[in-house]
């Protein structure tokens, strides 16, 4: 849970922590919001942690963290080679990879999984990052897929045309491997952020929206 005065963000340059189970999760769940506060140079810093990866993925998801973190001064990015589908059972070490982080930073913004998400990897971190961060504003975010599993979210972040064209350009252009997937495509990415636009009357017509548990004002 957090406790800030509404300047807190408002003024203040962000340090911010994104934890994503698979290599295109940040990139779907808040890059959007990522990409529209680094136009308004709001972000000081991003500590970006992918917990599964082979040796494609990786470097899917190091040149897409690169793009995407066009304009924030330090930046540091770190791609771990987990079990896809697996992480539950590497709970201990995983746990531990959560203490170092810990140790790393102290940030102002934490971006993980929605703790209800049906895809177990999701559920751990978010479960992980709730125990670590527990002083923290933790933004849970949202990823479309087969099973249907998206919900009511509370928190939203309206996106200029110009940077829901962006994530999803980034998206297409860097995830070549998962293209083949019956999901992955624009369609897909800039409907959810319309839906999303619509429930908070957004000005531009887009939003990212996320799961907001915990905020004392």
């Amino acid at each position: 849970m957090i406790r800030f005065q509404p300047e807190n963000l408002a003024e203040k340059k962000l340090d911010v922590l994104c934890l994503g189970a698979h290599c295109d999760d940040i990139e779907i769940g808040c890059g959007g919001t990522l990409l529209q506060w680094i136009a308004e140079n709001k972000i000081n810093r991003v500590l970006w942690v992918v917990f599964s990866s082979n040796e494609l993925r990786r470097k899917e998801a190091e040149r897409s963290a690169d793009r995407f973190l066009q304009g924030v001064n330090q930046v540091e990015v770190h791609i771990l080679n987990y079990r896809d589908a697996f992480l539950q059972y590497h709970g201990l070490e995983v746990k531990e990879e959560f203490e170092k982080l810990k140790q790393m930073i102290n940030p102002d913004v934490v971006f993980t999984h929605y703790r209800d998400d049906r895809h177990q990897d999701h559920r751990l971190l978010s479960d992980l990052a709730w125990n670590t961060f527990r002083n923290h504003l933790v933004l849970e975010y949202e990823i479309p897929k087969y099973d249907g599993d998206l919900g009511v979210t509370n928190a939203f972040v309206a996106l200029e045309n110009s940077v829901v064209e962006k994530k999803i350009s980034i998206l297409l252009q860097y995830f070549e491997s998962q293209k083949g997937k019956h999901w992955f495509d624009e369609e897909t990415f800039k409907s959810l952020l319309r839906i999303r636009g619509l429930e908070c009357s957004s000005p531009t017509r887009y939003a990212e929206s996320f799961y907001l548990r915990k905020c004392i004002l």
